[in-house]
């Protein structure tokens, strides 16, 4: 990985093209720290003070942005969201299926335009959302109509400048723009997990050894973390194919020996990113109607501690016990669901059929389809095991005194992306050198 950044640097193409996408993440980066016009910053501090955890998941993906109020606050979670509901329209909705399968990059490009106006509106909506959860805290300077309008165009304009920075990145950068913004608004919280474990080392009191011991625990277990995302991450299950012989005019074409990758973890992260939605989405809606639940007793109260249980230390143990066995399922879920979506085992057969193709030892059509069906049955089931494993470790932290950000979700989207990325550079070498430099 380091020899091929190396090499980059050392590209005048690809090194330009690093330095215009480290220029957008400075911008990125500056947005973060600039307050939304009509926020007073000392009520605002206490107002977070007040609130429970869940703010600490949108404020991980904004990179501290959202604890500020500042024009990131709601980072790109918007096009995150319209992203996923365009994705699940596209699989019943024949129009936007021909869209992203038959129509090639034009109609990618619709694709994209309508995730961009669904972005837009569901900013609208998210900002609302923020503003009326805040208004009775008394954050803001002025409680009118313009302090509303001014609070909600600001954020939807700072997420819609993000896309635009997202864009910019694919298009001019490196790529994955989007992906990028989200590994640099995540890293952007490990100097504070670094903070916390130095003072868990040396206290008030002087130094720690207990504080030592736990210190070097969770080291030790953040490197095998990231060593089993990395594997997991680039695993594979090869499924060879074989393609007959055949003579097309003087010319023999086939014959030759190839296999189909399937990757373990196929969904990647977005079934933690569904579950992880579902499940937190009463929490984000009811105290906009009323912003004292968290003090009440009833329905809409057990709903909203239930929603909030793995967040926070101040709900009962047994509403987090019940929220983390249905967030586990819901993860495993939408992992099959996800995986299946994405890679049809009787389109890939009829597909290998077409071609003159075959598995070894398989009969082509209905038997090849129920072996790739058994095959991705199998990996999903430990691809969703696997996902629930990384999401669920934040959590048991939640019985410990220890405050770490940095989380298995937060590790598991920050090496994929960064595996992304080493990946680009390597492609671009090799486009420019025909050569990698990766022997």
């Amino acid at each position: 990985m380091f020899q091929t950044i190396k090499n980059a640097l050392k590209t005048p193409e690809v090194r330009k093209k690093l330095l215009y996408t480290l220029l957008l993440i400075v911008i990125f980066r500056l947005g973060c720290y600039i307050t939304v016009p009509g926020v007073n910053s000392v009520a605002l501090a206490e107002a977070l003070g007040a609130q429970n955890g869940i703010t600490g998941l949108i404020d991980l993906i904004s990179g501290g942005a959202f604890s500020r109020l500042s024009l990131f606050a709601m980072s790109i979670s918007p096009y995150i969201t319209a992203s996923i509901v365009i994705q699940l329209l596209a699989m019943v909705i024949p129009a936007l299926e021909r869209l992203s399968k038959e129509e090639g990059e034009a109609g990618r490009a619709k694709l994209n335009k309508y995730t961009k106006m669904l972005t837009i509106v569901l900013a609208l909506v998210e900002s609302l959302g923020i503003y009326l959860a805040y208004k009775a805290s008394g954050i803001f300077v002025n409680d009118t109509f313009l302090t509303a309008a001014v609070f909600v165009i600001s954020l939807i304009g700072g997420t819609s400048i993000l896309m635009w920075l997202g864009d910019q990145i694919t298009n001019k950068g490196i790529g994955n723009g989007i992906s990028i913004i989200i590994f640099v608004g995540i890293l952007a919280g490990l100097p504070s997990s670094a903070i916390t474990i130095y003072n868990l080392v040396f206290t008030g009191t002087g130094f720690s050894t207990t504080g030592l011991i736990t210190a070097l625990g969770i080291a030790i277990g953040a490197i095998i973390l990231i060593g089993a995302v990395v594997f997991v991450q680039e695993a594979e299950r090869r499924v060879p194919v074989q393609y007959a012989k055949k003579v097309v005019g003087r010319k023999m074409y086939g014959g030759q020996n190839t296999h189909i990758p399937l990757k373990l973890a196929m969904a990647g992260v977005l079934p933690i990113i569904f579950a992880s939605s579902f499940l937190t989405f009463p929490a984000q809606i009811i105290p906009m109607f009323n912003a004292n639940i968290a003090t009440q007793t009833g329905f809409w109260a057990t709903i909203y501690k239930f929603s909030v249980a793995t967040s926070s230390s101040a709900v009962p143990i047994g509403y987090a016990i019940a929220n983390a066995a249905i967030y586990l399922v819901l993860i495993v879920a939408f992992t099959f669901f996800y995986t299946f979506a994405i890679f049809n085992p009787a389109e890939v057969s009829n597909n290998i059929k077409k071609q003159g193709g075959f598995i070894p030892g398989i009969r082509a059509g209905k038997p090849t389809t129920d072996y790739l069906t058994s095959i991705i049955s199998k990996i999903t089931w430990f691809g969703g095991i696997y996902l629930a494993i990384i999401a669920i470790l934040p959590m048991l932290l939640r019985f410990t005194s220890i405050n770490i950000a940095f989380g298995g979700t937060s590790i598991l989207i920050v090496v994929g992306v960064a595996l992304e990325v080493v990946n680009q550079l390597e492609s671009q070498l090799v486009m420019r050198h025909y050569k990698g430099f990766l022997e």
